[in-house]
């Protein structure tokens, strides 16, 4: 990981973004932080770290946060990113590329938009 700055490492290991529910306000702001400095564009290799970072909901916006942040990867889209198709985040980053015209409508991955 010599290429990924300290922000976005901090970021890995604090692991996916917490739920909105019940949540401690605190560790919201350690990520809400975190996010804020990161200078873009991000490295193909931290988007690839910042995509596993994705939970179960929006966590008050830092994950929709995250979609834009991960798309100003040089190499976006980074197909090696986009198969858990469980998750609506990276179903949402997989469905903008299509539209966006950078992956075909198949992609391979077995769901269309």
């Amino acid at each position: 990981m010599a290429s990924i700055r300290k922000e976005i490492a901090a970021l890995n290991l604090l692991g996916a973004l917490p739920t909105e529910d019940g949540t401690d306000p605190a560790l919201i702001q350690k990520y809400e932080e975190l996010y804020r400095r990161i200078i873009r564009p991000i490295t193909d290799e931290e988007a690839r770290v910042l995509v596993k970072l994705f939970g179960s909901d929006g966590c008050f916006g830092l994950a929709s946060s995250l979609v834009h942040l991960i798309e100003t990867a040089p190499g976006w889209p980074l197909e090696d990113c986009l198969h858990n198709l469980d998750n609506e985040w990276i179903m949402a980053l997989r469905n903008r590329a299509i539209r966006g015209g950078l992956l075909p409508v198949d992609a391979g991955f077995g769901k269309n938009l």
